[in-house]
């Protein structure tokens, strides 16, 4: 019979007749247990035998003191007992505070000296100790864990009290407890007695915790310090090392039942007390105890769950037995052998009802406690475990009452709680037998499902969704099933799938978008079976599907045809779509399997079925080219022979069909790289196909040779009809595509094509048809004749030879960059772009630079940078009149894909920029229009400044202030050169903003942009003070308001460089006219945003106090922010040459000694104005020789390379 847990007055009456109070010193990892009249101590010492039970201790009598605390703990004696080495020494009795402190102690010093769980043998005395207790066993990561639990069942059949309290000892020493257990024999006429001790309270006199629980048949104190952490137990420990422990004490707690179901399982003792353990553990109030005792718990009953289905398959085999020998003949039957197989039915089913028996008693007792426990952990283990039993165990837990537990814990908040119920279902619906005993489940529980495809946390919403497929899979096949079975007709699993994806796509098509690749990605995982059915997918395209099918439309086949293709790439490649994954992963030798299988049974599928699809499509242009697109995932080398040569010549034989019917550049495109890939790149593909495809050119280019030497007049000239054109047209197109992807050199078409391009060139007299695919088949031409002389050693006549092809097809586009046809113009300027960067010595050999290289003249640089200005940044004209919805649509489809034509052409130009093919200050006309065009460009603009930085970062900032400088320039033109701020308007605040982003670009590292700044700083004071020296104090510099724009980079700077730019700007700011009202607001906006605290300007002002005191009054009111006069008798005497230097003077060596004599001189002085008229006052008479000289010798300093001794 089995107890319930924390039921005292259930227990049945134990024959022992007192308490017998045990102590269980769980300090050091070892045990020492002292009862009367017999309590037993086991140990392994150092050469004996690894039993848990070799060697028994004597005695210990047992002293008794009246009532009891109100803490509920029972005063008794209690042995005080140290362990050392694994030996147990006995120093006396003592008294129960006494007791209570030295425990207190023990445990005090257990958490000061933690042992981490690892004790491996240790040497002692020149021996290796072994592991004493279970628990050391357990966590030393044993292999042969059923060799430890056959250890402990012979000590239990030696003494089952020493080795349960062994058992008990691992259970509590596992929850991380490092204090003390003591255990009381359990009499049954003191239940009242025993009720007030089911207890776990807190004695303030020791500082200790107290656990009381039953543990059938003993009285369980456990106690452990109050600062116990909960956080930091072997369960949760981090590590591979605490994972592996946790698997060891999983597979302990399954071993054990396993290896005791021929035993001592079903003695009412064993499973007795484990269960009323782990029941009273599971109610305290620490975690460590509950995550624990709860986990288990949960594989304990999972353990027996196994071995009742065990034993019911016993029961069902034995029961067989027994009617096949009651069916004998009576001469043949032995009533012996039925009573045999009768007793052993009967011990079978007393076996299954005390399993029944203890199953009830762990669920009720543990699994309806903590299923709602606080803890997340402890609610996933018990939502896990009863999901297992239901798959493992369905006839008993696959019903209603228990499905409920996981319905309630759907709506959990911990993340990790819900994905455990979404697992357990799949594993229950993954089973058709267990999925069609869901429907109530289904109903009540449908609609939260549903909505947890919605959930925040990422892998619940897409376990969710694998479980609703899951069950519309199951639905969906029992309807089928059904329908199939009462029409006579053979079933195909996939089709009412297929046909609902196809429909699915269709009505989403409109709506969101379509894409089918990432809707075959997103099912690949959980489909496979249904994508891969290309035999089917081939069948309903060629109508070789059931009679009873409804046959598809035409949208429904173009949908299927992309279907396909996106299973065959997946299926080939291995790889998701872009933007679906990261870096392609290295496939394991599984998945190089599988990837081999398919590719395999799509070449040997597809090699037959293909040509049946194309001469069925070859007409429509969007299926034939998806069609056309499977062939390169072919893999010609797994396909047999016998096979491939029976269904190559067909393939080639629609290709060639299909190539003689269609102009259209895709599928021309698509058809070239059907043959490149049967050909294979090296030429090692089958011979076949080389023949048919040198067949194929050799017609196209003599039709070609045929028209034009017709159409060519005798006086030079070209004469052609309409429909000559067109055919001249349509033979161009399929040339072209080929030479794109294969090598027709040997054909030599440029002197034909250059001759046709040349004509136009001349006369401009040709059709835009025939001049597009003529320029970019000479294009490919070149880029073949390129090709073979970087791979072989060419001839230096052919060498001469290209590099005059080369420079005659670059004059011919760049004189196409003004043709009438705008859609010419662009073809040429991306052609010629291309080529430049292709020629530009990149990647070529040193000798064959010296014959190819072309670098673009500064005439063509130009034409290029007026290309880019005038068909990307130019203004289109507006149409104002009223248009319908269809033109609106239409007229907002044009717009896009003239953005993209605008986009593609201002990326060719920039990478020209970026790769120094043309010269960098070409990018300050592309960076003139970042704010405008900032929604259509700003990437492309960005990423060219980014890139043109890396190259190298002090041109790029030359650039910038260049792209400033000519701004500012235009907006003082269009203000007729007026120097006033009342001038200051949009524009100039565009600017203003302008120069703003370009600071954003440097980011926060100011150290790693530290020259770029710096240089920005110096080329743009320069500006500002550009021409001072020529204008002698008669009138202002033009461009000082630039110092405004200039303001937005001082940000970057770092302290000790604002401080060299302010003395660089002194050097300028001595002029007399610059003394005007309305300038002192741009030099003092300017002052302000360099010096941007007074600690900053008292450095300046501090290092500028040891020059002369010889000041000029225009200085002084400078530095006050006044503006007076200055004596022109003063200013006679100031040398013109000092006051606009060409450059700063390189001197990086003093640069840290001059930041050093500005650092130490920093002081504390009054702010404001009045402090420098008081401090700084300059004596009448003053002269300002020896202050410019100071000024030059303190401005010295190479700001740009200030940083280089940082």
């Amino acid at each position: 019979m089995i107890a319930e847990p924390n039921s005292v007055a259930n227990l049945p009456n134990h024959k022992n007749a007192g308490h017998h109070p045990t102590e269980i010193n769980t300090c050091n990892g070892t045990s020492s247990l002292a009862s009367s009249p017999s309590v037993c101590v086991s140990k392994i010492c150092s050469g004996q035998s690894p039993n848990l039970t070799d060697q028994i201790l004597g005695e210990r009598k047992q002293e008794t003191a009246g009532g009891e605390e109100e803490n509920g703990i029972h005063e008794e004696v209690v042995s005080e007992s140290t362990v050392q080495n694994g030996s147990c020494l006995r120093n006396g009795n003592v008294k129960t505070f006494r007791g209570k402190r030295k425990i207190r102690e023990q445990c005090e010093n257990r958490r000061r000296h933690p042992s981490d769980g690892r004790r491996p043998n240790q040497p002692q005395n020149g021996e290796v100790v072994e592991a004493v207790t279970l628990f050391e066993v357990v966590i030393m990561g044993k292999s042969a864990m059923q060799s430890v639990v056959d250890d402990w069942i012979e000590a239990y059949k030696s003494d089952r009290d020493v080795a349960l309290l062994d058992l008990i000892n691992f259970f509590i020493q596992c929850s991380g407890c490092q204090g003390m257990v003591t255990a009381e024999m359990f009499q049954s006429s003191q239940n009242c007695d025993v009720m007030q001790k089911m207890t776990e309270t807190f004695d303030e006199a020791t500082g200790l915790q107290y656990k009381k629980f039953m543990a059938y048949p003993w009285i369980l104190t456990v106690t452990w310090p109050v600062d116990m952490d909960d956080k930091d137990y072997p369960l949760v420990k981090a590590g591979p090392y605490w994972k592996k422990f946790r698997t060891n004490f999983c597979d302990f707690t399954s071993v054990l039942v396993q290896q005791c179901q021929f035993s001592i399982l079903y003695d009412n003792y064993l499973m007795d007390t484990i269960i009323s353990l782990l029941s009273g553990l599971a109610e305290s109030m620490v975690r460590a105890f509950r995550h624990t005792s709860t986990l288990a718990a949960m594989k304990l009953l999972t353990a027996l769950v196994n071995l009742i289905v065990s034993i019911d398959v016993s029961k069902h085999n034995l029961e067989r037995l027994y009617e096949v020998e009651k069916n004998r003949t009576t001469g043949k039957r032995t009533n012996t052998r039925l009573d045999q197989l009768e007793k052993k039915k009967k011990e079978y089913e007393q076996k299954h009802l005390d399993i029944e028996n203890m199953m009830n008693a762990i669920f009720k007792g543990t699994f309806l406690q903590r299923y709602r426990d606080i803890i997340p952990e402890i609610r996933a283990i018990c939502i896990e475990e009863i999901a297992c039993w239901m798959t493992t165990y369905p006839d008993r837990f696959l019903t209603d009452s228990y499905l409920k537990y996981i319905g309630w814990m759907l709506y959990d908040k911990q993340p990790d709680v819900r994905l455990k119920c979404l697992q357990g279902l799949q594993g229950i619906f993954g089973q058709k037998a267990l999925g069609c005993k869901m429907d109530l489940f289904t109903c009540r529980f449908k609609d939260r499902l549903v909505s947890m495809t919605l959930d925040r946390d990422h892998e619940v919403a897409v376990q969710a969704m694998k479980l609703l497929m899951l069950m519309s899979h199951l639905i969906v096949q029992e309807i089928e099933i059904e329908a199939f079975s009462k029409s006579n007709a053979k079933w195909e699993p996939n089709s009412s799938q297929l046909r609902a994806l196809i429909d699915f796509f269709l009505e989403s098509e409109v709506k969101l978008h379509s894409h089918v690749t990432y809707l075959v990605d997103s099912l690949w995982d959980w489909a496979p079976s249904l994508l891969k059915d290309w035999e089917y997918m081939t069948a309903l395209l060629l109508g070789n599907a059931d009679s009873h099918e409804q046959a598809l439309t035409d949208a429904h086949e173009r949908v299927l045809i992309e279907i396909i293709l996106a299973t065959v790439r997946e299926a080939a490649e291995f790889h998701p779509p872009v933007g679906r994954g990261g870096t392609r992963r290295i496939l394991s030798s599984r998945e190089k399997k599988i990837q081999v299988e398919d590719c395999t049974r799509i070449t040997e599928h597809f090699i037959v079925v293909l040509p049946q699809l194309l001469a069925k499509y070859s007409v429509d242009t969007e299926k034939v080219t998806n069609l056309l697109h499977i062939p390169q995932y072919f893999d010609l080398e797994l396909c047999s022979a016998e096979l491939l040569d029976k269904h190559l010549d067909t393939f080639l034989s629609e290709i060639k069909a299909v190539v003689s019917k269609h102009s259209y550049t895709d599928v021309l495109n698509a058809c070239a790289r059907v043959y490149a890939t049967l050909c294979g790149e090296d030429g090692s593909g089958h011979k076949k196909v080389g023949l048919a495809r040198d067949e194929l050119v050799d017609e196209l280019v003599h039709d070609l040779n045929q028209s034009l030497n017709t159409f060519w007049d005798e006086g030079g000239g070209f004469r052609a009809e309409k429909e000559g054109i067109h055919h001249i047209c349509l033979t161009l197109r399929r040339i072209t595509a080929f030479h794109h992807a294969h090598d027709l050199t040997r054909w030599n078409l440029y002197g034909t094509l250059a001759k046709l391009l040349g004509f136009e060139v001349e006369q401009n007299a040709l059709p835009v048809q025939i001049l597009w695919p003529a320029l970019q088949c000479a294009y490919s031409a070149l880029l073949w004749q390129l090709s073979s002389a970087l791979e072989t050693t060419s001839s230096k006549e052919s060498i001469l030879a290209l590099r005059t092809h080369l420079k005659q097809y670059c004059h011919i586009c760049t004189c196409y960059l003004s043709h009438r046809s705008r859609k010419l113009r662009e073809k040429a300027f991306m052609i010629l772009c291309d080529l430049l960067m292709i020629v530009s010595h990149q990647g070529l050999s040193d000798g064959l630079i010296e014959c190819v290289e072309y670098l673009p003249s500064s005439s063509l640089q130009s034409k290029l940078l007026f290309f880019v200005e005038d068909h990307v940044f130019a203004e289109e004209p507006r149409e104002f009149r009223v248009l319908t919805g269809e033109e609106v649509k239409k007229m907002e489809e044009q717009k896009l894909d003239a953005l993209q034509q605008k986009r593609c052409l201002l990326a060719a130009y920039c990478k020209l920029i970026v790769h120094n093919v043309v010269e960098m200050t070409a990018a300050a006309e592309i960076y003139k229009h970042y704010m405008r065009t900032y929604n259509d460009f700003g990437d492309i603009i960005k990423e060219t400044l980014s890139r043109t930085r890396q190259n190298d970062k002090i041109q790029s900032a030359k650039t910038l202030i260049l792209c400033l400088q000519q701004l500012f320039q235009k907006h003082a033109r269009s203000q007729d050169n007026s120097n006033s701020i009342n001038s200051i308007d949009s524009s100039f605040n565009n600017i203003k903003e302008l120069a703003r982003r370009f600071a954003l670009t440097f980011g926060w590292d100011q150290v790693k942009s530290r020259e770029s700044v710096a240089m920005i700083h110096k080329d743009g004071i320069e500006f500002a003070f550009q021409g001072i020296g020529a204008l002698e104090g008669k009138s202002l510099p033009p461009n000082l308001n630039f110092l405004l724009i200039l303001s937005e980079f001082s940000n970057k700077l770092l302290k000790p460089d604002k401080r060299l730019v302010y003395s660089y700007l002194l050097r300028y700011t001595s002029e007399p006219a610059l003394c005007k009202e309305e300038f002192v607001y741009s030099l003092e906006w300017y002052r302000t945003s360099l010096l941007a605290s007074d600690e900053d300007e008292s450095s300046i002002i501090s290092s500028i106090s040891e020059w002369p005191s010889d000041r000029t009054p225009c200085k002084k009111t400078l530095s006050e922010g006044s503006c007076a006069k200055a004596s022109h008798t003063e200013m006679a005497n100031t040398p013109s040459h000092a006051h606009c230097p060409s450059d700063l003077p390189s001197l990086a060596q003093n640069s840290r000694k001059r930041l050093k004599s500005h650092d130490s001189c920093h002081q504390e002085y009054p702010s404001g104005p009045e402090r420098l008229k008081r401090k700084y006052s300059i004596p009448d008479g003053g002269k300002v020789e020896n202050t410019v000289e100071v000024l030059a010798e303190e401005a010295d300093i190479d700001v740009v390379g200030a940083d280089q001794e940082t």
